[in-house]
């Protein structure tokens, strides 16, 4: 099934609500969303057998839905050892923040010069509903993180909906995933900058203004974005560092004290052996008769 509007194009990723779902595709949304949401954290094993108790579906449709996330990048196969969620690295959010950021603006660029009055309408809602969230001043921060995530998706996807071009919207959609399990995994959504909500409502107006100076506005804003992520990441790691560094490796020490003993149990023994010898050598040889020459 095409996306909707359009008679072309790839298929759409999660099955809508509308339409019937196999096994395979209902065992694939929910590992595709656990996987995103972080329940499973990065290199984690996906056991299928696990899985199966987990969302009660049979191996097989779990295999093919496995494979189905494989293709997206949300998970590896490693051959004989099954399939793992993908890492999480500075150098692959920075590649993705890229890319999103190109293809965004591309979406958003073709938006302001076709964009009709459906488009126009749905920046408006979405942007609204983002905007009242985003100016809580009591945030519980589980519930508060995932309005935010389905509010700023609608957003930012109503802002890319009027490019026309359905292959641009699926390659966005999946690269706004990528980035929402970096932003899940290291952002405190209750410590988002407040600017981030400044530059929403930048975007919204210049859009709806037809200003392709909205553009720049959201490459600044992915910009902006990718590096609070970066520097959550970077505080993940220190703070990770410390601890193994004041924790320290008992089992590692334990082998270096007994190696330094026995080597120097062996030394102190040599040593002995060889005084012992010398002594013995001394006490059993002959009497030395002395001559005294004038």
């Amino acid at each position: 099934m095409n996306k909707p509007g359009f008679a072309w194009g790839p298929a759409t990723r999660l099955p809508q609500p509308d339409s019937p779902k196999t096994l395979a595709d209902e065992a694939y949304q929910r590992i595709h969303d656990d996987i995103i949401s972080g329940q499973f954290a990065p290199n984690d094993k996906l056991q299928p057998d696990a899985l199966r108790q987990r969302y009660n579906i049979g191996l097989s449709p779990l295999r093919e839905a496995l494979s189905r996330v494989a293709l997206e990048g949300l998970a590896v196969a490693e051959g004989q050892r099954g399939f793992f969620v993908a890492p999480a690295t500075r150098g692959e959010l920075h590649d993705i923040a890229d890319l999103r950021t190109s293809l965004s603006m591309m979406a958003l660029e073709r938006s302001i010069r076709f964009g009709g009055d459906e488009w126009e309408n749905s920046v408006v809602t979405t942007y609204y509903q983002l905007h009242k969230l985003e100016t809580q001043t009591k945030r519980d921060p589980d519930s508060y993180r995932d309005e935010w995530e389905r509010r700023n998706r609608d957003f930012h996807q109503a802002l890319e909906s009027g490019c026309g071009s359905p292959w641009l919207l699926h390659f966005c959609d999946i690269l706004y995933d990528q980035h929402e399990r970096y932003r899940r995994r290291f952002v405190v959504y209750t410590d988002i900058d407040a600017a981030i909500a400044e530059e929403h409502r930048q975007i919204m107006e210049l859009a709806l203004a037809r200003d392709l100076r909205a553009c720049e506005v959201l490459k600044a804003h992915f910009e902006h974005a990718s590096k609070v992520i970066s520097d959550f990441m970077e505080r993940a790691e220190t703070a990770a560092a410390a601890k193994k560094a004041g924790a320290g490796d008992p089992a590692a020490a334990k082998p270096t004290r007994a190696r330094t003993t026995k080597a120097t149990t062996t030394k102190a023994t040599s040593a002995k052996t060889a005084a012992g010898k010398t002594a013995k050598t001394a006490g059993s040889s002959k009497p030395v008769k002395r001559t005294t020459r004038f």
